[in-house]
């Protein structure tokens, strides 16, 4: 082992059995030489105590003072509390006198206070709880001690905004302690190359070290099926499958169940209960359950007293549960990197495979499973491209340094060109962020409430437009915009989570439903919380309105290339093969690199369904194109439909030439159009004004409703775009539209396979593979489980025309 370890930590690994791994040693090697450092390792390899081992090593050789030392940034504030427990073992073991401390939104304002005034030698916190603390004047002194950050699970939020707030964040950290190192840690990047730019101060890469692990065993991965029943044509719940995973949950020690939804999580723990006989302890965990449920069953997995747990992307990342040696995933996976995630929650040991079991909820999701479990075990990731730095994420990040002091505009604006996604701000967009910030920009110049900076004296400086504009900042600053939400909490105080407002709205006195596992009913509003009790009568399931999972582009690619494998065809059940079969007889199958579109009448309606595998966002902005354009040729659409692998549109009149549909001027005429007429651009406005600071959420002692916020943006949003239509937010709206609300880049992939490979089937009835999208006429808006009988009854009487 090489001398470069301390001799206490050589003793340390030894007197755990534990050895060394070369990664971790090449970790520190890099931190020796001053290099930052990114580390790409299986799940299981010790990739966290890799990070932190060149901190231990200056604990256990005295090179760590007072002050601030070591910063470890995770996406989830689940996993910063498991990174705390999991230290604290070295830190007692050797005996060190090392202070760890967690910072979150979960941090009483008591303790935040003490940690400005008294740091812990190592705080772990998220990147939103970084970012409110560069913005207190004690800032300068607070970081200069810093000498590492760690950036764990950096593939889960570098590419967004959460990025761009942390990327911002590091540049001013830098600024104060020059020698800090920064360290990047993950199992599942697809591109590294990327990820050391992001990394890097300046976007340097070289300055970054690459550190690969070793590979682990492989994972053990496999698609349930049906104990006798065929895999549904549509749905996403996999209801059927309840009773076979209450067997699983019986054969391990403990079960993690996966859903990609809040509502799924709700719906099938609910369901597990429901034959659980045995009264096995099984949880639910998810991030709209309050801070004391969600302490309570992390304790509980940690303590290895629960067989079961139904969760979401809450626990995606990192959490170490050694007793762990199942992984179930509800529906789809959407991506081989989220399921490398989640599988490797099952045995977190590098020399040991994970198992999981993938659960499709329809013949669709069956394919994607098993291409997901194909690109697993080849050892494939795929991944969001990065993207250029947000605006009104960089205004939120100016506001958090003015609230820290004066500044001089230019010297920021060098500082923030040290952040990779910002490189590209030039002088003229800089000047635009200031004027915002300082006016609110020219239509909103009259009103004093816009002017948060204004000039400091000297050339060149900005402060703060009032000393309170601080406290108001950091009291509304954040980049997760979600929907407003509304306290759920018994009448002694206890506080069970939160459901969005728009749910909470349909709800009256003696209304019940069912949230963190409990029939509660409804006994009235109280200080903005919705007051409840425990009830016997079961009651409707809160539905949210999270971001649907696209599948990813590599994933689609790799369903369309089972389509056209016949060989492999014989690994799939009866029921899936004869499917593809009789769509091969009567049709024909879709092609990655063409576009299939089949057309039918059905119902005295003519009927066309586009093959795009571009996911549900892309799908959805398609039909919208699409049906503009139908209505302004005289082809009287009607509506349209969409899941991640198709899309079907219905009108009066059939469709004769979908090349010309989708020719590729749709997206400089209709696109534009329709984002200007629809709510999308309202609804990206309302969240880069809120992120941005021009809309306050909450002010002192109060917090506006969801619906107020919504008024007071849709009024600026209607007064810029008639008089001031190139403002700042706008422009940042609009880039949210594009990229993220409307996939744009992948609608723009489907436009171009029509001109180069459209194949047009014109059928005399409803196809085999069209059945799982038609059967969602009407029920789209429904979350998924909700509409799963009447899904089964539609499929069946569709099945039985195309199958024939």
């Amino acid at each position: 082992m090489p001398t470069d370890l301390p001799e206490a930590l050589v003793a340390w690994f030894a007197g755990r059995g534990w050895q060394v791994r070369r990664h971790q040693l090449e970790m520190l090697a890099a931190a020796r030489s001053g290099s930052h450092a990114l580390l790409m390792a299986d799940t299981g390899s010790g990739k966290t105590l890799a990070g932190f081992l060149p901190t231990l090593a200056d604990a256990v050789e005295g090179r760590i003072g007072e002050g601030l030392h070591t910063i470890y940034v995770s996406p989830l504030k689940a996993l910063a509390q498991d990174v705390r427990r999991g230290l604290m073992m070295p830190v007692a073991d050797l005996g060190l006198d090392l202070r760890i401390e967690t910072r979150s939104g979960d941090t009483s304002s008591e303790r935040k206070a003490k940690q400005r005034s008294n740091p812990p030698h190592v705080l772990l916190t998220t990147p939103e709880s970084l970012a409110l603390l560069i913005s207190y004047p004690e800032s300068a002194a607070l970081f200069s001690t810093v000498k590492r950050v760690v950036v764990d699970e950096i593939h889960a939020f570098a590419q967004g905004k959460r990025g761009d707030l942390l990327a911002l964040t590091l540049a001013r950290i830098q600024s104060l302690a020059p020698e800090m190192r920064r360290v990047g840690l993950s199992a599942t990047l697809a591109d590294p190359e990327a990820y050391r730019g992001w990394l890097a101060p300046g976007g340097l890469r070289e300055d970054v070290t690459l550190v690969l692990g070793d590979p682990g065993a492989p994972a053990q991965v496999e698609v349930m099926l049906p104990d006798g029943a065929r895999i549904p044509w549509s749905g996403h719940a996999a209801a059927w499958a309840v009773p076979q995973i209450m067997a699983a949950i019986r054969a391990h020690r403990t079960t993690l169940i996966f859903t990609n939804t809040r509502f799924l999580a709700e719906y099938i723990f609910q369901l597990l209960w429901d034959v659980n006989e045995e009264n096995l302890p099984i949880g639910i965990h998810h991030g709209s359950l309050g801070r004391e449920a969600r302490a309570k069953v992390e304790e509980a997995m940690a303590q290895g007293r629960l067989r079961g747990l139904v969760c979401t992307a809450s626990l995606d990342l990192g959490v170490d549960w050694g007793d762990v040696d199942l992984v179930i995933q509800m529906g789809a996976p959407k991506g081989s990197s989220r399921l490398l995630q989640r599988v490797g929650r099952a045995n977190h040991r590098l020399d040991e495979p994970s198992r999981a079991l993938l659960v499709p909820g329809n013949r669709f999701e069956f394919l994607e499973a098993m291409a997901a479990r194909d690109a697993v075990a080849a050892g494939e990731r795929d991944g969001e491209p990065f993207r250029a730095g947000a605006l009104d994420v960089l205004a939120q990040h100016v506001m958090n340094i003015a609230c820290a002091g004066p500044f001089e505009a230019a010297a920021l604006l060098t500082e923030i060109h040290q952040a990779e996604p910002y490189g590209w701000v030039g002088e003229a967009e800089w000047e635009r962020v200031l004027h915002f910030i300082g006016h609110g920009g020219y239509a909103l110049t009259a009103y004093d409430r816009f002017r948060r900076i204004v000039p400091e004296g000297r050339p060149g400086w900005f402060r703060l437009s009032h000393p309170d504009m601080a406290g108001r900042h950091r009291l509304n600053a954040g980049i997760i915009v979600d929907a407003e939400m509304i306290e759920v909490r018994f009448r002694n105080g206890k506080a069970l989570g939160r459901v969005e407002e728009e749910f909470a709205a349909q709800l009256g006195p003696g209304s019940t439903f069912r949230f963190a596992g409990l029939d509660l009913e409804v006994e009235g509003l109280a200080d903005g919380a919705l007051v409840v009790r425990a009830s016997r009568k079961a009651g409707a399931i809160p539905s949210y309105m999270g971001a649907r999972i696209p599948i990813s582009s590599h994933l689609a690619e790799r369903v369309q290339a089972l389509l056209h494998e016949p060989a492999r065809w014989r690994e799939f059940p009866d029921d899936v093969r004869q499917w593809l079969e009789v769509q091969q007889r009567k049709s024909r199958l879709p092609e990655p690199a063409s576009l299939l579109v089949e057309s039918f009448p059905h119902r005295g309606r003519f009927y066309s369904v586009f093959y795009t595998f571009d996911g549900w966002p892309a799908n959805q902005s398609i039909g919208m194109l699409l049906t503009r354009r139908m209505t302004t040729q005289g082809l009287s659409p009607l509506g349209f439909v969409a899941n991640d692998y198709a899309l079907a549109v219905w009108g009066l009149k059939p469709i004769t030439d979908p090349a010309a549909l989708l020719s590729p001027e749709i997206l400089t005429d209709e696109f534009v159009a329709w984002v200007q007429d629809s709510y999308l651009l309202r609804r990206a406005f309302r969240e880069v004004a809120v992120i941005a600071g021009l809309i306050e959420r909450q002010i002192p002692g109060t917090r506006k409703s969801g619906r107020q916020v919504s008024f007071s943006t849709d009024l600026i949003y209607d007064v810029l775009r008639r008089y001031e239509p190139d403002h700042l937010l706008l422009d940042a709206a609009w880039a949210d539209a594009r990229a993220r609300m409307t996939d744009v880049a992948r609608v723009a992939d489907t436009l171009v396979r029509a001109q180069q490979g459209l194949v047009h089937k014109v059928l005399e009835q409803v196809s085999p593979l069209a059945v799982p999208v038609l059967c969602m006429i009407g029920r789209e808006s429904l979350p998924a489980g909700a509409a799963d009988d009447a899904l089964l009854l539609e499929a069946e009487e569709l099945a039985a025309v195309a199958m024939t």
